[in-house]
């Protein structure tokens, strides 16, 4: 037998184990560990500054290490901009993986939000001044060599996992730290809209397209809804009342400033449903029902009158429960220096000022010829405005794209950007191949970072054949 024949039946028995993993790793959904396994790491507060090396912090992170042998990957989940637990239940993919792979699993909590709080009044100025997207690489660098040494797994390469923000720190980890981190996937990741590339209001033009390929007469039902919305607030004092009573508000609207509030709110409903459109019941960020933007339009469209219709549709993400018996807009919702929402509690606060700092997250646009909605434009002006007084800071906007703007991806390599078409993020994010190295993957049919999530069989038949190609290219990074 020649060489060049045995290393072609080699290489073809590879590809045929490979099958087969794929076509058995994804027939049912291993259980997520829980309670994961829970730790603390002692990081530090400021990596750019001499004179603060020594104040530190207490970081949580989370593992599972009952898959891991000698030399396997570290699977390493970069944190986004929430409790980390939330994160370890909905990303599935890392524990269907690991078995095969022997790989440690690893979730860090990003600085600022869930339990890795730096101060008692880390939300406060000068307090915050250390949340940045720097200092969060940083804190995953040096997490990283600080459990390989604890593990002793100096050897063993590390994949970078994350779905929108943490899939952006997932691909910044790979771009900045290459050495640390082999490859990663990142999903759903706006890293062009983030550092001003690109058009924003293309976002709100994808949450209408999700609810018109649901049914065109929906979004024409909504938008008039909208539309009815905005005529009756131009007589105050009966159309606040109105308005009130129709959607059942808990508290009446009084005057301009709530108004407007309430129509971000309805607005940011729609924003959620498009996002977290799961073919199965989910509860991340929300508890949804399946297919929640077919449910939200067919309640839509059983309504009669067009303020019912609006609050029979935002009714599926406010009160999926149907046990509230009013709308606490006010809470619901609170307006920040992100467009779509910054969420609730004290993570929306982290996330406002990160908006305030290095993201774009703003749309200048007042057209709503393309789009279900009034026009609520979000200006670069009115972030500065707001964030100067909010937070004393000016926004850097130009700064990511200096860091990791459509440039860096084309130079970098082992980063694969997937994306699917229902998930009104994906305008923003890498939407071609860059480079042999650098590839991006459509999930025909998939919400958010729907790829990350445990396989479920009512998933569309391109999640399996993406998470397909997910496996063979990691498996592709770690062989080299």
């Amino acid at each position: 037998m020649t060489t060049s024949v045995f290393r072609f039946m080699v290489h073809q028995n590879r590809i045929l184990q490979l099958f087969l993993f794929i076509c058995t790793s994804f027939v049912s959904s291993s259980s997520i560990p829980w309670p994961p396994k829970e730790n603390y790491f002692n990081q530090t507060l400021d990596h750019f500054s001499f004179q603060a090396r020594n104040l530190t912090f207490k970081q949580r992170y989370l593992y599972e290490d009952k898959w891991f042998k000698p030399n396997g990957p570290i699977f390493f989940y970069c944190g986004n901009e929430g409790e980390i637990g939330g994160f370890w239940n909905n990303t599935g993919l890392v524990f269907e993986l690991a078995p095969s792979f022997n790989a440690f699993i690893l979730f860090a909590e990003h600085r600022y939000y869930g339990k890795s709080l730096p101060f008692d009044k880390s939300f406060q100025q000068p307090y915050i001044q250390y949340l940045s997207i720097g200092q969060a690489l940083a804190d995953y660098a040096y997490l990283i060599e600080g459990i390989k040494n604890k593990f002793n797994m100096t050897r063993s390469p590390v994949v970078a996992f994350g779905g929108s923000y943490g899939g952006m720190l997932a691909a910044y980890m790979r771009a900045k730290y290459p050495h640390i981190v082999k490859g990663a996937l990142a999903a759903s990741a706006p890293v062009r809209w983030v550092a001003g590339e690109g058009n924003f209001h293309d976002f709100f033009e994808a949450v209408t397209k999700d609810y018109h390929d649901a049914d065109p007469k929906c979004s024409e039902k909504i938008k008039n809804a909208f539309t009815v919305a905005v005529q009756l607030s131009q007589k105050p004092d009966v159309g606040y009342k109105q308005l009130s009573e129709q959607l059942r508000l808990c508290q009446p609207i009084e005057n301009d400033f709530e108004f407007y509030w309430m129509l971000k709110w309805a607005r940011n409903a729609f924003v959620m449903m498009a996002m977290l459109d799961y073919p199965y019941k989910a509860s991340f960020m929300a508890s949804l029902p399946p297919n929640p933007v077919n449910v939200s339009c067919k309640n839509a469209l059983s309504a009669i009158d067009p303020i019912p219709t609006l609050r029979e549709a935002v009714g599926v993400f406010y009160n999926s429960s149907q046990s509230l018996m009013c709308f606490d807009y006010k809470t619901q919702f609170i307006e920040c220096a992100d467009i779509t929402g910054c969420g609730l509690g004290n993570d929306s606060l982290a996330w406002d000022f990160q908006s305030c700092t290095e993201m774009n997250l703003h749309d200048d646009s007042d057209s709503t010829t393309s789009d279900m909605f009034t026009s609520l434009p979000l200006t670069k002006q009115q972030v500065t405005s707001y964030c100067q007084q909010k937070w004393g800071v000016t926004p850097a906007f130009n700064q990511l794209s200096t860091f990791f703007g459509d440039y860096i991806w084309k130079t970098a390599s082992n980063i694969i950007f997937s994306n699917g078409n229902l998930d009104p993020w994906m305008g923003g994010g890498i939407l071609t191949d860059q480079s042999e190295k650098v590839i991006s993957l459509m999930l025909d049919g998939g919400a958010h970072h729907l790829d990350l999530r445990s396989p479920d069989p009512n998933d569309p038949p391109s999640a399996r054949q993406i998470r397909q190609i997910e496996v063979q290219t990691i498996r592709s990074w770690l062989d080299s």
